[in-house]
């Protein structure tokens, strides 16, 4: 379903050093660590964010299901003039670019802004944040315009064609001479193509080019689990939850997450990136902080949505309590696999390794925040959604 389409519904620690892994080559290497020790500025002068222990947070469902114990940090830092300043410069810009067209009054009132400025506490230039935030937006908008919503031009029959048309803006297309007039006049006539193309291009101003070229490789990660969800609505079927949890691992927040370096002005080593299990980290991340997105988007999701409690309960044949229970319980085990392999990690790699953990556990204290506050989630009747 639409991300402004939901404004208007109905309310309704283990080691992880493996057989044949080299260990990463900088810092100490002893592992057991207590998660905390993570998190706490090191002597190379590196002040890391501090998130703030995780609490128990309460989810309501359609039927008023009551679901506790959502393990997650609490946020950083809450800025609300920067987070509105943020907000207000990507309404601005989703309608220079004109994605959302004539949709700007509830684009504003999602907010993006505030959860781009709890989510990457590493930096408080509106600009940067801004970069990310359209990089974001423009992810957004791709879902909205070719999958969801059909008064925004949605089509599952041509969304394969219309992506990698698309992709063209995110990683230029280079044509003959007689051919690059038309792809660039098409390029133009597509707002979500020129929302990637402002994106990239000011996301550039502070990111390196193996930086750009990691987000680049993640924005075609999620165009192909487009795909996938575009087949479910031709096909009718709900996926099994085995094949929804790989679709969220790829279809999740992880090209927002791996910006977390460039966003905040440092940036993680290619070599230590590429280390399977600081990818691991990154992955288990961007799924975690969807299925929580799942759970509390769902009171605006249409009956033809897909999402990790209705699946668990057409799998499982159980009501909407326990599944939303049980989707609550596979995010919490994400997060504490996520934190007790981060400390681990934290003592073999680098000062940039150890800051870029935090900052991804920052990052998702901060999403759970504006997922726990967001008016897109939480209203009063009357109120805009």
């Amino acid at each position: 379903m639409s991300v402004l389409a939901r404004l208007t519904a109905p309310a309704a620690a283990a080691a992880v050093t493996t057989p044949g892994d080299r260990p990463l080559v900088l810092g100490p290497r002893g592992l057991g660590t207590a998660a905390d020790r993570l998190f706490q500025p090191g002597a190379d002068g590196l002040s890391a964010p501090t998130p703030g222990r995780p609490a128990p947070a309460r989810l309501t469902g359609r039927a008023g299901a009551s679901v506790p114990h959502v393990y997650c940090p609490g946020p950083v830092r809450d800025n609300v003039a920067l987070g509105q300043e943020v907000n207000d410069r990507l309404v601005e810009w989703a309608e220079e670019v004109g994605i959302y067209a004539g949709q700007y009054e509830a684009l504003s009132t999602c907010d993006f802004g505030r959860l781009i400025m709890l989510a990457h506490p590493g930096s408080d230039d509106p600009d940067r944040l801004l970069a990310v935030a359209k990089v974001g937006l423009a992810l957004w908008s791709t879902d909205d315009h070719f999958v969801d919503e059909e008064i925004l031009g949605a089509d599952p029959q041509r969304l394969g064609s219309r992506l990698t048309i698309c992709y063209a803006a995110v990683d230029p297309a280079h044509l003959p001479a007689a051919y690059a007039p038309t792809l660039e006049r098409a390029l133009r006539e597509e707002p979500v193509a020129m929302a990637y193309r402002g994106a990239l291009a000011h996301f550039s101003r502070y990111a390196s080019a193996t930086q750009l070229a990691r987000l680049r490789h993640e924005i075609c990660v999620m165009f192909m689990a487009y795909n996938q969800e575009a087949e479910w609505r031709r096909h009718p079927r709900v996926p099994p939850v085995w094949e929804y949890l790989v679709h969220r691992h790829f279809n999740g927040f992880l090209p927002c997450i791996v910006s977390i370096d460039a966003v905040a002005g440092y940036e993680l080593p290619p070599t230590e990136f590429a280390d399977p299990r600081v990818r691991r980290v990154f992955t288990m991340a961007g799924l975690a902080c969807v299925l929580l997105n799942d759970v509390y988007s769902r009171t605006r999701e249409s009956e033809t949505d897909t999402d990790l409690p209705k699946v668990i309960s057409v799998e499982q044949g159980c009501a909407e309590r326990e599944a939303i229970t049980h989707s609550v319980e596979i995010h919490n085990e994400l997060m504490h696999t996520i934190e007790a392999e981060s400390a681990a990690l934290s003592l073999l790699g680098s000062p940039a390794l150890r800051r870029a953990l935090a900052d991804i556990w920052a990052w998702l204290g901060g999403s759970h925040e504006w997922h726990a506050t967001s008016a897109r989630y939480h209203h009063t009747d009357g109120a805009t959604r």
